[in-house]
């Protein structure tokens, strides 16, 4: 592979005709069907679809063989499925998403969900980074080989729809494509994250989440505080207590011993690795207030809660008026949104049994407490590389970026990583993607780095090139 073609081919691609489409896609508020439950009647996902199946088209026009299609089953999101051939009987399985977050208040001025602004290398929005940048990346690094005739496996690109929503329609895809997918050797899965963009980060854990309501009840209706506090105990305060069971306030440590993994030793050196390389970058990446100390000055250590220890955050609050409309009342129920995130190998039903007991026994004063667990997903711990993909990494992310491959767990969950994992046993896995530092998936001023975007392109190019190669 002449590796000046492939960057001046990529550059070109992204500059005259990607870029273009990204701002397109931007404007268009496709949410995921948890946000948007009536997302077939407004078409917004449609709009998303058609855009990226047309782009797709004219991109592998002169690709001998390769079909762009929209399949849909019935009462569910969509699914973009190219296809395109290779050599041999192996396959590789490429993916991506194009559904979107909610809008999230706290945009700068002149920049909003749906308002593509292009400031030198980023391009802000929301869906660019998170994932609508994984097509085009896949589909230029096919076009890309075929460009100079690069030999390389069958390659089917699946870009989903509802992956926001926890990917539950994405099971019954893969089953109902399974004739079609066979047993691919090699899944590459470009929703994920990276340290800096400096170099190529590959993701090698994933967390599980367990998401769920906790709703504690002291009153029919409120009563003036005058008159009941004293008497009946406080809901928020029964829920302050029932939460101290879960977490230590002072440091943050989650509990209950049931609720974590052992670290194995590689992960661990991979972090002390990652640590050396990002610096002060392991809390500095994040908006943090000035004087705000991160929980451990051991940045590795930092790295390790994020990708290997279970972690609780309350998302959402209900039974709380707003300050200004807040009267003396001694309220009725206060409910909590949790969303607990669990170590890459832990089963999250049986943490979620464990939980739902934990909190629900013994209630304080009597109260009447009910945890209710809404999403459970476990997480995913990437199997070891080959030695012929470890090498293929290396040199991929040396040709990009002149810089070594990195490896970090990511704190975050892709339901169904753990689901390709179980049903593609004997594959490897290649996960990355372009949301670095202050890039803001899910909040205000998300954007994407475009540069990293053309050079995770490149990335992919080069492993399917190595991957058709390694038997030789």
């Amino acid at each position: 592979m002449n590796q000046e073609s492939l960057a001046r081919f990529i550059e070109e691609r992204w500059r005259d005709d990607i870029v273009p489409r990204l701002i397109e896609y931007i404007r268009i508020p496709n949410k995921s069907p948890a946000f948007d439950p009536d997302w077939a009647a407004h078409g917004h996902m449609d709009k998303a679809v058609a855009l990226f199946e047309g782009w797709a088209r004219r991109a592998l026009d002169g690709v001998d063989g390769a079909t762009v299609e929209v399949v849909r089953l019935p009462a569910r999101t969509p699914m973009i499925v190219i296809d395109v051939p290779g050599d041999g009987t192996d396959c590789v399985l490429l993916y991506g998403h194009l559904d979107k977050q909610p809008e999230m208040a706290g945009w700068a001025e002149g920049m909003g969900p749906w308002t593509p602004v292009l400031e030198g290398d980023r391009l802000y929005g929301r869906g660019g980074a998170d994932d609508g940048y994984a097509i085009f990346a896949a589909v230029t690094a096919l076009a890309a080989l075929a460009a100079q005739r690069i030999p390389h496996a069958r390659c089917v690109v699946l870009i989903e729809a509802c992956e926001e929503s926890g990917s539950y329609d994405l099971p019954h895809y893969v089953a109902h494509l399974a004739p079609r997918l066979g047993a691919p050797s090699l899944v590459v899965c470009l929703d994920s994250g990276c340290g800096n963009y400096d170099q190529l980060w590959l993701t090698t854990s994933l967390r599980g989440l367990i998401g769920g309501t906790l709703r504690v009840q002291v009153l029919e209706e409120g009563l003036h505080s005058g008159d009941a506090s004293g008497v009946v105990p406080s809901s928020f305060r029964i829920l302050r207590q029932l939460l101290s069971r879960l977490e230590d306030e002072a440091s943050g440590a989650i509990r209950p011993a049931a609720l974590y993994a052992p670290i194995p030793p590689d992960r661990v050196a991979q972090a002390q690795r990652a640590a050396a390389a990002l610096g002060n970058e392991v809390y500095g990446r994040f908006p943090i207030v000035p004087g705000l100390a991160p929980m451990s000055d051991d940045r590795t250590e930092l790295l390790l809660n994020r990708a290997w220890r279970p972690q609780l955050a309350v998302t959402g609050i209900d039974g709380l008026p707003p300050p200004g409309s807040a009267g003396n009342v001694l309220l009725p129920f206060t409910t909590a949104k949790l969303s607990l995130r669990l170590p890459p190998t832990l089963d999250a039903k049986a943490a979620a049994t464990v939980l739902r007991r934990l909190l629900e026994s013994d209630p304080p004063n009597g109260a009447r407490v009910g945890f209710e667990a809404k999403d459970a997903a476990t997480g995913w711990n990437a199997p070891a590389l080959a030695p012929w993909l470890e090498a293929a990494l290396e040199r991929a992310s040396q040709a990009a970026f002149g810089a070594p491959v990195a490896f970090m767990g990511e704190g975050g969950s892709i339901p169904f990583m753990a689901m390709l994992g179980e049903r593609f046993p004997q594959a490897q896995f290649v996960v990355t993607g372009v949301l670095g530092p202050h890039s803001n998936a899910h909040g205000p001023n998300e954007f994407l780095h475009v540069p990293m975007a053309m050079r995770i392109c490149s990335v992919v190019a080069c492993v399917l090139a190595d991957h058709h190669a390694r038997g030789r």
